[in-house]
This record gives structure tokens, C-alpha cells and sequence, in this order.
């Protein structure tokens, strides 16, 4: 069947093969020239479907139908999702010239594509690609280079594969710009951190926590220098610390720096800031129990070892709890004597321990009534070893 169809003066001519009435008696030539047939008929509908949606998109939907936009409509007319129609709209204004509201003529952003289209030799799917690669080409290639590409890949497309079009597109936006796009840098991820700590009945505290890559990395790379086995002793004693042993003792001396960090909020760097209340009485004899803020009791004697290195804030109550005085700050040991402590011991001075002079806490070994500094009766002891 031969038939000519005349629209608006769009004149096409349409071989409609003709469909055998058993088609499974068609061999396979037959079966094969059917389907090229009607494939090249479908391109060539397609693009005569894209012309008159141009024209519409010249002409403006609004004032012809009503809508705001030529895909809206399309959408309806085809019942099309509005991306299916846009994709369709978009394609036929890139192939076929339109016109501008003063009425000059637009011209097409592919011509030899939209030459090949009408023809039926190229099908939806290569236009886009090719499409999709125009639509790369840096703004400021002269008009003679865009247009030399266009023509490359229309005349390409016309018989090759998705392979050859990609390859093709490459050396072309290779040619036009060599050092292609500007690498955008991703914007760095939020961190997720989580740390809980909770004291168990036996008093000791169990610490769990969740780190992102980069914080993981540097806790780790910080415990590990802190971790490593001290060195044989005098004596030929080899350190037999566990490595978790050695990494809880690096976590100690870590949180010993922290702490005694003047810009370190909160305790404004004090290296120990306890609230410990007890009576005059057991105070001065040694012996009862301490109160201790968020912990419970404790002996006398483990609330001095506690604070072996703070400021002491003595504060005197009345029967009834009220404070009747409040005295000043004064630190336990003063700088000066940590200083001829580290010079003096090399570090922790307790038997079979080695300790960082920086982490070192001084000691006395006895404890007098009152907080006076100490004099001659001081070592650097680790807390370590004086908890022991």
C-alpha cells in the first residue's frame, strides 16, 4: 500500500507494507524487511509529531489552548506524565527551526539530527544522547566548532550504535575542551559521634562510643603513641601489660593532658575538681566516710588519695548543713614543687611503675589536718599506683 499524506504543507511519502494475513507463514526476510519497515515508519511519524509540537511552541499554548505550557497539554492530548511530554517537547524544539515572539525564525539547535529524524534513520534514543552531548559543549566554542559537531555526530547517527556515538562525543568534547569541567569537591559529611558512660555497682565505669572515620583515625593514632610497652627495667622486667591494658593506661594519661589543659572549659584546668564533704571529726581522726558527688561514699583515706592534686575549697557547715564559711582556693601542691618533682623523680617514683612526668601526680605519704602544702614528705606518684 502506497499513500501520500499533505499536511500544512508537510509533504511525506509513507510506505505502509502491507501485513500478510497469516504472519506466521512470513519468512524470516520478510518477517525482517517488515520490521525495518515499520521502524523507519515510526521514526519518520515521530518526527513529523515533533514538527507540529514546534509550531505550537512558536505559536504559544496558552493563547491556542488554554495551557501554560506546551508539555501541559501535550500531556493531556497523549496521556503522558508531564516529564514523558517535556522529554518529547524538548526534542522537537532542539530538531526543528521556531519562531521568536517578534516573529523571526529561530534556528534548530540540531538540524542534520532533525534531517536524519524526518528521514527515519535515527530513533529517539540516539538523538537524546546526542542531544545530551551538544548540550556539553563549553559556551564560548566559536559557532564554526559547534556547528562542525553537530554535523559529526547527525551524520554518525544515521547508522551507529550507542558505542560509536559515546566514543565519538568524547573526542569531540576532548578536541573543544581539553580540561573539561571544573571538579566540584563534595561538601563534607556531618560528623556522627556518640560516647555513653555509665558507673556499674562494682564502681568501675564502662565506656562505649561510635566515631566517625576521621576522629576514629586520630583517637587512634593518639592512644597508640601513648600505648607502647615501656621499656625493660633495671632489674630486666618486661612490660606485661595487655595491649587493652596499655590502651586504657594511654586513655588515662590522654585524659590527664585534657584536664590540665588551661583552655579546657569547666574545670578551667585544674587537674582534679572533687566535691567531697565530711566531718570535722573524721576528717581529723582518718577514719569514716566521705561523700563524694555523684559516686557515693567513700573512706577518708581514698578521698584524700583522690585528691591528692587539687584545690583545696574548705567550707565549714553547721548542724543543719548551712555553710557558715567558705575559705579560698588553694592548690594542693604549687607549681613550683611539681617543676623540682619532675626534675627531681623522672617521673612516677612508686616501685615497678613508669610514668609520664607530665601525668606524674604528686603525692604525699602522709596527710596532715589541714591543707597545707606539703614539704619534704612528697613523691610523683601516678594515680595509678596510688589507687592501687
Amino acid at each position: 500500500m502506497f499513500e501520500i499524506l499533505v499536511y500544512y504543507g508537510i509533504v511525506s511519502e509513507t510506505f505502509l507494507p502491507e501485513l500478510p494475513q497469516e504472519l506466521w507463514r512470513a519468512g524470516k526476510l520478510e518477517l525482517a524487511h517488515g520490521v525495518q519497515q515499520f521502524l523507519q515508519l515510526m521514526r519518520v511519524a515521530s518526527a513529523a509529531l515533533g514538527q507540529f509540537l514546534a509550531e505550537v511552541e512558536s505559536r504559544g499554548s496558552k493563547d491556542l489552548y488554554g495551557y501554560g505550557s506546551t508539555a501541559a497539554w501535550f500531556a493531556d492530548v497523549a496521556g503522558l506524565s508531564r516529564g514523558e511530554a517535556q522529554s518529547v517537547v524538548k526534542r522537537a524544539v532542539a530538531l526543528n527551526p521556531t519562531r521568536a515572539l517578534d516573529g523571526t525564525e529561530v534556528p534548530a539547535f540540531a538540524p542534520t539530527v532533525g534531517a536524519a529524524a524526518a528521514e527515519g534513520m535515527i530513533g529517539d534514543e540516539r538523538i537524546d544522547q546526542i542531544l545530551e552531548i551538544l548540550g556539553k559543549i563549553p559556551a564560548d566554542t566559536s559557532v564554526e566548532d559547534r556547528e562542525s559537531a553537530e554535523k559529526i555526530l547527525g551524520n554518525l547517527g544515521r547508522g551507529a550504535g550507542p558505542r560509536q556515538v559515546t566514543k565519538a562525543g568524547e573526542d569531540i568534547l576532548g578536541w573543544l575542551d581539553p580540561d573539561g569541567n571544573e571538579p566540584k569537591e563534595p561538601e563534607p559529611k556531618q560528623p556522627h559521634r556518640e560516647i555513653t558512660i555509665e558507673r556499674r555497682r562494682d564502681g568501675f565505669w564502662k565506656l562505649t562510643g561510635l566515631l566517625d572515620d576521621e576522629l576514629g583515625a586520630r583517637t587512634a593514632a593518639a592512644l597508640e603513641a601513648y600505648a607502647k610497652p615501656r621499656p625493660v627495667d633495671e632489674f630486666g622486667q618486661a612490660d606485661l601489660r595487655m595491649k587493652c591494658e596499655r590502651l586504657g593506661d594511654a586513655w588515662a594519661e590522654l585524659l590527664d593532658l585534657a584536664i590540665a589543659c588551661p583552655d579546657q572549659p569547666g574545670t578551667s584546668g585544674y587537674r582534679t575538681l572533687v566535691h567531697v564533704t565530711i566531718g570535722l571529726e573524721e576528717l581529723k581522726s582518718g577514719i569514716g566516710k566521705a561523700c563524694l558527688d555523684f559516686v557515693g561514699t567513700m573512706t577518708a583515706r581514698e578521698a584524700r588519695m583522690a585528691a591528692c592534686d587539687c584545690l583545696m575549697l574548705p567550707v565549714v557547715l553547721n548542724a543543719a548543713g548551712e555553710p557558715l564559711d567558705v575559705g579560698r582556693l588553694r592548690r594542693f601542691v604549687t607549681p613550683g614543687q611539681r617543676r623540682a618533682l619532675n626534675i627531681r623523680d623522672r617521673g612516677c617514683a612508686f616501685p615497678d611503675v613508669t610514668e609520664n612526668p607530665r601525668t606524674a601526680t604528686p603525692t604525699t605519704f602522709t596527710t596532715g589536718q589541714t591543707a597545707d602544702p606539703p614539704t619534704s614528705a612528697t613523691s610523683s606518684f601516678s594515680a595509678a599506683s596510688t589507687t592501687a
